[in-house]
């Protein structure tokens, strides 16, 4: 058996405290413990521990420790489950200690991974231009259940997923109008697959495209030809030139008609 002889404030730390033990021998320090450790086992001067009674109150202090971990990383948003066991391992919290802080989260209503998943699903939609397979990859990654990440998706409806999409490739049409309007269509629709927007939403979004126009054409066709030609003029001429000029603007997604028309009008001036 071992006596308290003192308990001792920390000097960094208020709300801990220092236990000093005496087994017979004179006064050593012994282990110290949370605030509430202390208060919750009514430690004071003079109360004997045994062997296990010490040991149980250093396991208890440990858990508080890391419970206390656990809420200060919450503090600064949500979390999943995941997130939680992976910090706390990263701290090298005991595995049975985060077994035990995460149960004890859950009975607090702190952890909720199907919460956790409505809420990043409704901040994603309100604050970032993903599609929802985007979304609901990144629920995979935090370790939400496929279900669960289901679920949360119902706060992303159609709608909102055309209207994102939409406006994305309204900036892009702006953005890439020197483009042919057959690679501008293919730009928009490889963008919002990577984006994470589903088929159906894209070709809805490229129905409602405003269409090919002929000026606008000619214009991108006027620019990207030009280019072309400042390229290639350093190494061809003649016919080598036009077919160079051609074949490069055909890549590109111009019509024939078009492509005949700068041939005509800029390459035999």
């Amino acid at each position: 058996m071992a006596k308290i002889t003192r308990i001792t404030t920390q000097k960094k730390h208020k709300n801990r405290y220092n236990i000093y033990l005496d087994y017979g021998d004179g006064e050593d320090y012994g282990f110290s413990v949370d605030e509430d450790v202390l208060v919750k086992y009514r430690l004071q001067k003079n109360m004997e521990l045994d062997k296990p009674t010490i040991e149980a109150l250093i396991q208890t202090d440990d858990v508080h420790k890391s419970f206390t971990l656990a809420l200060n990383y919450l503090s600064y948003r949500m979390r999943s489950e995941k997130e939680i066991r992976d910090y706390l391992h990263k701290k090298e919290v005991e595995s049975e200690h985060v077994d035990e802080v995460v149960e004890r989260l859950k009975d607090h209503q702190l952890l909720d991974d199907q919460e956790f998943a409505n809420s990043l699903v409704r901040t994603r939609v309100n604050t970032s231009s993903k599609g929802p397979l985007l979304v609901k990859k990144e629920l995979q990654e935090k370790g939400i259940h496929v279900s669960q990440a289901e679920e949360a998706l119902q706060y992303y409806p159609y709608d909102k997923q055309y209207e994102k999409a939409m406006k994305f490739a309204e900036k892009k049409a702006k953005s890439e109008a020197r483009k042919s309007f057959k690679q501008l269509v293919q730009t928009i629709q490889q963008n919002l697959a990577q984006k994470g927007f589903k088929g159906e939403v894209i070709q809805e979004v490229l129905a409602n495209l405003p269409g090919e126009d002929e000026d606008s054409e000619w214009t991108a066709a006027e620019f990207q030809g030009e280019k072309l030609l400042r390229k290639h003029a350093r190494k061809y001429s003649g016919f080598e030139l036009k077919q160079k000029v051609k074949s490069g603007l055909y890549r590109k997604g111009f019509d024939r008609e078009v492509i005949d028309r700068f041939i005509e009008e800029k390459c035999d001036e």
